[in-house]
């Protein structure tokens, strides 16, 4: 053994130009394991630190329409659930919600806007595994008006005092007293409350009311969770859950057919939302499984791209290796004894790589996190799982790498090796071409879903979204009644800065989620429609302010009393209720909500949701019927949006002092809606350089080793008259021959791939021929 590491570190130095290729492949490739590894053991990580993770369930909630398809798919569900999933069902052990409720929370004079506050049954911490600092988590959310605080808030708030039992008030309505600090949830966890207030709060207050918490199955916005027993057969559970729909709620759907046929409860895991959980409403913005799969896909391909160069330059290196092993065979050695040789060089090497690859993994996590906007850490790997993995990796990686050249090396007959008759059958020469192929086919794949990734991006950023999305500020309100917004409105258009104020239910770049039934006209009377009609409540500025456009009728306006029941609609609701054209809308009946009312004017589709979203049928109504208009839009122009801004803050602050002023520009909320992506599209593109550099070099290697073995061949040549074009070209057509191999093969297996990748967008780019035809161009050169 010590002969065997003698001969190979003397041969790592002697071969300096392919030992570098090689050390810098496999650590390159490594790091990009690792790195990648990192990313997937912190998505696969989500949850999992509850201690009862494995007998945890969230409760969803679907809708379906009269067709039988599904209308919306809620994470979340009506506060009546909750209690009585439990009472009907004796192996649920404890049931806790969280009910999301933003607010203003004061003490002393520091007030902050909270997003990320939620009222929580006293069993939250029987469920979820939380680290209490302070206050008994058994009784701390048992009392009315009692608000538990993460570490960070507590700091926030009291600074070095002791918070508890201190007096904060809430949305300048309730003082609620600090029962608990507990320590921040990881970042490995679906949800991140910084506040919770006792769910008791909402029996006691005017918030909410026991009564309709008890007995309401609207309003799905409460997140509900069980933990099951030990065991316990969890698809009997949701076998039993059609049974209890209809039971609980057949008074809700007594003129709508079976409950459990328009309605129902699925069980989701815990440690499944992260990733493979998107509904119309979550808690937070959830991960992807198939990032997962495409990063890890990309974290092989890199790996095999650095084995493949290993194996073709061991494997053209051999010729300068065939007497040593002639010798070798002569003295006595075993083929066995040979493989074992050449396996150990190739290990050898790669755990010099991984050494290097785990400095670089440290280095370049902080730089990760940034691109990917994760919270990895290094630590992450000290796992005895994932250890016992690491040092496999270079082991199976070494072996992966040396097994061919060690096969192929020490198959050489020592007659024909120390007579210098040696020389390379057509099928080893063959079998290293099939590997560049692999490595190119590979190379030109990931620079096709490069640039079509990069095209789907700017195509969503380019592409006109129905409305005018610059310089339009918007912000939740907190106005008490209609004059006050009404005064703070006419304030704001006081500043020739500010071109408009609007207020609706929600905002573009939002999510739709509401329906309140329709019936349409249909001759003299009206039917139920089986089209799903998503509502807006709107002021009378909203379509001016967002520059939406009228294919038909008009916008609502003050001059008549009747726009009050009057709806507008868009194009896609049109089509979709059969009226063929805008113009054929106009004066059409429609009672929504039980409300009956006129269409009097029809929009232009414009994108409210995202580009992975379908334009759906949407219809807008005054808010006069709801209280439900709770996002303000400003639209602010000129050249100074500073003066705007100042503007802005000095209305806010006068009709609302005790609430501080928290807006974002609609164009940001945008550009956040695709973060997901552009991330992926980074990432991507950063690990296909990687890969393609990697290829590059082995058959860099490959060349300058090939070109020193024929350098007798050239000077000849040369000397009978032959071009430095026609050696270039000589010595470069079999290469190019291989990349155009590769070309034929890649260039289907990318088309199919991005395909895929498109079809998660309801509104994409058509896959040009051209892009094909540049990443074989790139390969080529």
């Amino acid at each position: 053994m010590n002969n065997y590491f003698k001969i190979a570190v003397r041969n790592l130095l002697k071969h300096r130009l392919t030992s570098f290729i090689n050390l810098f492949g496999l650590t390159v490739g490594l790091t990009c394991c690792l790195l990648i590894l990192v990313y997937i053991i912190n998505e696969l990580s989500y949850d999992r630190y509850n201690e009862n993770a494995d007998r945890t369930y969230r409760i969803t909630r679907v809708f379906y329409a009269d067709n039988g398809s599904t209308s919306f798919n809620l994470g979340a569900l009506a506060p009546a659930f909750g209690p009585l999933l439990q009472n009907d069902f004796p192996d649920i052990e404890k049931m806790t919600r969280l009910f999301s409720s933003g607010g203003t929370f004061k003490y002393g004079e520091n007030v902050f806007n909270e997003n990320n506050a939620y009222y929580a049954d006293p069993y939250l911490f029987d469920v979820f595994t939380i680290n209490t600092i302070t206050g008994n988590p058994k009784k701390a959310l048992s009392e009315p008006y009692s608000v538990m605080l993460n570490e960070e808030m507590a700091k926030k708030y009291f600074g070095n005092e002791d918070p508890m039992n201190k007096v904060i008030r809430f949305s300048n309505q309730y003082d609620m007293k600090v029962t608990g600090v507990y320590k921040s949830f990881p970042n490995a966890s679906h949800v991140h409350p910084d506040i919770l207030i006792s769910f008791a709060t909402l029996n006691d207050s005017s918030i909410y009311g026991k009564e309709a918490l008890a007995t309401s199955f609207g309003n799905n916005s409460f997140y509900t969770y069980i933990l099951l027993s030990e065991n316990y057969p969890v698809e009997k559970l949701q076998a039993s859950f059609p049974h209890f729909i209809d039971e609980h709620l057949d008074a809700v759907y007594k003129n709508a057919g079976t409950p459990s046929k328009r309605t129902a409860l699925v069980l989701q895991p815990l440690t499944a939302i992260h990733l493979h959980s998107h509904l119309d409403s979550e808690l937070e913005v959830n991960g992807d499984i198939s990032r997962v799969y495409i990063f890890s896909a990309i974290a092989l391909f890199i790996l095999l791209i650095a084995a493949i160069n290993y194996m073709n330059l061991s494997t053209a290196r051999s010729s300068l290796r065939a007497r040593e092993i002639g010798v070798r065979k002569v003295v006595g050695a075993q083929r066995s004894q040979l493989i074992l040789q050449f396996i150990g060089e190739s290990v050898l090497l790669t755990i010099i790589a991984m050494v290097l690859a785990l400095l670089l993994t440290w280095i370049f996590i902080p730089s990760l996190n940034k691109l990917s906007g994760q919270h990895l850490l290094i630590s992450n790997l000290i796992d005895a799982k994932i250890l016992i993995a690491l040092v496999l990796l270079p082991l199976v990686t070494g072996v992966v790498s040396g097994i061919y050249p060690a096969v192929f090396l020490s198959s050489f007959q020592p007659v024909i090796v120390l007579k210098g008759l040696f020389s390379f059958s057509t099928s080893r020469i063959n079998f290293r071409k099939a590997l560049v192929v692999v490595q190119f086919c590979i190379s030109i794949i990931l620079i096709i879903g490069t640039v079509i990734i990069f095209q789907q991006l700017r195509f969503i950023q380019n592409t006109s979204l129905g409305y005018n999305k610059d310089e339009l500020a918007t912000m939740f309100y907190y106005f008490q009644g209609d004059d006050a917004y009404q005064a703070f409105r006419n304030e704001m258009l006081q500043s020739p800065s500010i071109k408009d104020v609007t207020r609706s239910s929600r905002i573009p770049s939002g999510s739709l989620l509401d329906d309140l039934g329709a019936r349409v006209s249909s001759g003299d009377s009206l039917v139920l429609t089986s089209a799903e009609l998503k509502f807006v409540t709107t002021d009378y500025e909203f379509f001016r302010t967002y520059d939406i456009q009228m294919l038909a009728g008009r916008g609502f306006s003050r001059d008549f009393g009747t726009d009050t029941s009057s709806y507008i609609i868009n194009a896609a609701a049109v089509n979709m209720l059969g009226w063929n054209t805008a113009e054929n809308a106009i004066g059409k009946a429609i009672v929504y909500g039980g409300v009956k009312g006129n269409v009097i004017g029809v929009t232009n589709d414009f994108h409210f949701e995202s580009m992975h979203e379908q334009i759906v049928p949407m219809i807008f109504f005054l808010p006069n019927r709801m209280n439900y208009s709770n996002w303000v839009s400003v639209k602010m122009g000129g050249n100074d949006l500073h003066a705007s801004i100042d503007h802005l803050d000095k209305s806010w602050k006068k009709f609302l002092p005790e609430v501080p002023l928290d807006y974002t520009f609609l164009d940001e909320r945008i550009v956040d809606l695709y973060q997901a992506d552009q991330r992926e599209r980074t990432i991507f593109t950063i690990f296909s350089c990687i890969a393609i550099f990697i290829a590059c070099l082995g058959l860099l290697g490959l060349s300058v080793f090939t070109i020193s073995q024929r350098i007798k061949e050239i000077g000849i040549r040369k000397i009978l008259g032959a071009s430095l074009n026609n050696i270039v070209t000589l010595l470069s057509k079999d290469f190019l021959l291989l990349v155009l191999i590769s070309a034929v093969i890649a260039l289907p297996i990318a088309w199919w791939i991005m395909n895929q990748w498109l079809n998660e967008f309801a509104y994409r780019i058509q896959i040009s021929w051209w892009v094909f035809a540049v990443a074989t161009i790139i390969a080529l050169i």
